[in-house]
């Protein structure tokens, strides 16, 4: 039987108690490698000209920092959306896969795993694996599949080998954990591409090192508009690949973060993804973090009708934020998500993810937080394309409640 070991590593994979690398020890030399080559290869200018190359001339980077006038009014301060929908791909998830998909190059392999949930990061995975001339495989549970078919299609026109994941609940925690026994099993040729900040070290790290773009754009941009940093920054999140590329830039600085989970249904440990409200400390995935979990330590499903919001823990450098109190974890819950599509659409212009309508959900419902005179940035993470049947099944009256 294989053994499931913790390997201390130094304090890098640590984020105070959170972190490390809680894994089968099939895992451990394709986890040092990665580890090694990452730090290898990242601060070097060649590496970081590649990257920064397909950023800006295959992504769009930079993405704009777009004052919401009319939804500044309603909110009662000045509003910012960072426009991660407007990078390639309609979300924030190419800055990551680019990043990882040119490292694993770079380490020689020729194929990338992966899971997703919204479907968003299998998509961005596949549009850097044909970038770079790598193969893709994408497990995606079934439920998933269900609900997200538009970007079942696109995987598919792009070329992907999806897997339907049939095991648990079949949503992103189940694609997760099928995900890290195939890499176990062909780690020789094929990297495995994390799709948020969570999982053993180095992923954490490296995955908000490549999304830590969104928050140096928005740091220069702020203050060329503003003469000055924000006054907070609002983002939703689940493992946080989002929330914690904006945050990380401006975790010495006076801002505040308020990091927005899925609320469900209700906030009980039954009927939400909230893990900061009712979760607690646990390990999942090869790391110490906060996860639903039920009085034995047993993991739970989470439950959202955000897609991209249903994974049953956080990120462990989100963690250490949330237990230092240096980051405020809110939440919203999924009726007052689909309202915020429709106020979003109607005040801007824009339908948001129904991931990225969770932070604008918050701001609808706690104006009382932002003062007149501050500055808010809101990260506006992905585009509603994905969400639209959802979205209208939600507001035809004879099937609202049933979604």
């Amino acid at each position: 039987m294989n053994k499931l070991v913790q390997v201390e590593v130094g304090g890098r994979g640590r984020y105070g108690e959170f972190g490390g690398q809680f894994v089968n020890e099939m895992l451990m030399p394709a986890l040092i490698q990665l580890e090694e080559k990452f730090e290898k290869h990242y601060p070097q200018t060649s590496f970081r000209k590649k990257f920064e190359n397909l950023l800006k001339n295959f992504g769009g980077r930079p993405t704009p920092l777009y004052h919401a006038e009319k939804f500044s009014e309603l909110i009662g301060c000045r509003v910012y959306l960072k426009r991660e929908d407007l990078l390639y791909g309609g979300s924030h998830k190419l800055n990551n896969t680019l990043g990882q998909a040119l490292l694993a190059q770079e380490m020689g392999k020729n194929r990338l795993i992966t899971e997703t949930a919204a479907g968003m990061h299998g998509v961005a995975t596949a549009i850097a694996g044909n970038a770079l001339e790598l193969d893709v495989g994408v497990f995606m549970g079934t439920r998933d599949i269900d609900r997200q078919p538009s970007n079942v299609k696109r995987m598919e026109l792009l070329g992907v080998e999806i897997t339907p994941v049939k095991i648990g609940r079949g949503v992103l925690k189940d694609a997760v954990s099928d995900t890290l026994r195939e890499w176990a099993s062909c780690s020789q040729d094929t990297h495995y591409l994390m799709g948020s900040t969570v999982g053993p070290h180095p992923f954490p790290e490296m995955v908000a090192r490549f999304q830590s773009v969104i928050g140096r754009e928005i740091k220069n941009q702020i203050i060329e508009k503003e003469g000055g940093l924000p006054d907070a920054i609002v983002a939703c999140g689940s493992g946080g690949s989002n929330a914690l590329g904006a945050f990380r830039p401006f975790i010495d600085e006076d801002v505040e973060f308020y990091f927005v989970e899925g609320g469900g249904k209700s906030l009980d440990a039954d009927n939400s993804a909230a893990a900061f409200q009712v979760g607690a400390p646990g390990v999942i995935h090869g790391a110490l973090t906060y996860t639903l979990q039920d009085e034995a330590g047993q993991i739970k499903p989470s439950k959202t009708r955000s897609a991209g919001l249903n994974y049953p823990a956080r990120g462990p450098q989100l963690s250490h934020l949330y237990e230092t109190g240096r980051m405020k974890a809110c939440y919203t819950f999924d009726d007052q998500v689909f309202e915020a599509v429709k106020m979003m659409a109607k005040t801007e212009g824009l339908i948001p993810a129904l991931e990225t309508a969770h932070a604008v959900a918050y701001m609808i419902d706690n104006k009382e937080k932002f003062g007149r005179y501050e500055t808010v940035v809101l990260n506006y993470s992905g585009r509603g394309d994905k969400d639209m049947d959802t979205i209208l099944r939600y507001f035809d009256d004879e099937n609202r409640g049933k979604i």
